[in-house]
């Protein structure tokens, strides 16, 4: 891994971040581009959100770059463009948590702080026996606890390192390796063989199913094909990607209510047209599924975005090729250039 040849702060920030949610091998390619476009805090800071997005762009939880943006310009402006090395000020940075806060520290600087995520609390709820769900309260603080008291003097950053590798290669939720493991001997449930009880279960997301709608409005000029589209807003879904006009209301459940959203929105009559696509996707806790439609201004009807909402334009597939999209945003682009 990358940041491991180099452990700086701010790698293994960058790192952290990224892993969150998201899997190793998914996250190395968009690291290695990240370092090469970003390469330390003041670089970051001061880049536009815009370029931002695109880089994150496929990694989902959007939320997190607005946050690394945020806290880069906060190191900045209260610790120099350096990154910061006291535990509370780290953890004072939007976006940073107990866990992100320790992982940084131990792992760059060995500093004696605790880890604990889904590997390691697998990991130690084995180790000890403990037949509870780690997420809960009184469990969670036990297994932050042990966490605590095992780190060595030196070289915590190591010790928090393994414990997540052990989690990630050996110590599996299905199927452990008990057999390879080096601290098996020491482990209470390879004792009592228990490794299909322990750890207890987590909850498990229930999905609800949605129905959205995808409305796709072209114009046509000097025989240059435009499509309405927009920055998202700060406050909801994708805030800052780019979108075609969707209308995510939960109560809307025909393409012509969906029609009378966007007439709304642009303060003229759009008149529903044709189903493209329907593509299937989750977010969250919702299992979506999103009618792509195109639509048309009605007769006589006109649209001028610099009339209307600021946020509203007409740009090519061209342009929208280097702004930032979400990943059935990105699809959509796909299937218009078919």
């Amino acid at each position: 891994m990358p940041w491991r040849s180099d452990p700086t702060p701010y790698r293994v920030w960058v790192s952290e971040i990224m892993l969150q949610q998201t899997q190793v091998a998914t996250v190395l390619p968009y690291y290695e581009r990240w370092m090469k476009s970003f390469p330390s805090v003041a670089h970051l800071a001061d880049a536009d959100e815009a370029e931002l997005m695109r880089h994150w762009e496929g990694l989902g939880y959007y939320r997190r770059v607005r946050s690394m943006h945020a806290a880069a310009k906060k190191i900045v402006q209260d610790h120099g463009g350096i990154f910061p090395l006291n535990y509370e000020d780290v953890l004072a940075l939007p976006g940073v948590g107990r866990y992100t806060a320790g992982a940084v520290l131990s792992i760059s600087t060995d500093a004696k702080l605790p880890v604990l995520e889904g590997n390691t609390q697998r990991v130690y709820s084995r180790w000890i026996g403990l037949r509870d769900s780690p997420t809960e309260k009184e469990a969670n603080k036990l297994l932050w606890e042990l966490a605590e008291k095992i780190l060595p003097r030196r070289g915590s950053g190591q010790l928090n390192q393994a414990a997540m590798e052990l989690g990630s290669l050996v110590c599996l939720p299905r199927n452990p390796d008990c057999d390879s493991c080096p601290v098996r001997g020491h482990c209470r449930t390879n004792e009592l063989g228990l490794q299909d009880l322990i750890p207890g279960k987590i909850k498990r997301i229930q999905y609800e199913d949605r129905t959205e709608f995808a409305l796709i409005l072209m114009n046509r000029k000097q025989g240059v094909d435009r499509y309405l589209a927009r920055p998202l807003p700060d406050g909801g879904r994708w805030a800052g990607l780019w979108d075609f006009p969707r209308c995510t209301e939960p109560a809307t459940e025909s393409v012509d209510a969906a029609a009378a959203w966007l007439s709304e929105q642009l303060d003229t009559v759009v008149a529903p047209g044709p189903q493209l696509k329907t593509i299937r996707h989750a977010v969250t806790k919702y299992r979506i599924s999103l009618h792509i439609h195109q639509v048309s201004l009605a007769a006589g009807q006109r649209f001028v975005p610099k009339h209307h909402d600021s946020l509203w334009r007409w740009v090519t597939l061209d342009e929208l090729e280097n702004l930032p999209m979400s990943v059935t945003g990105r699809k959509i682009v796909k299937l218009l250039t078919l």
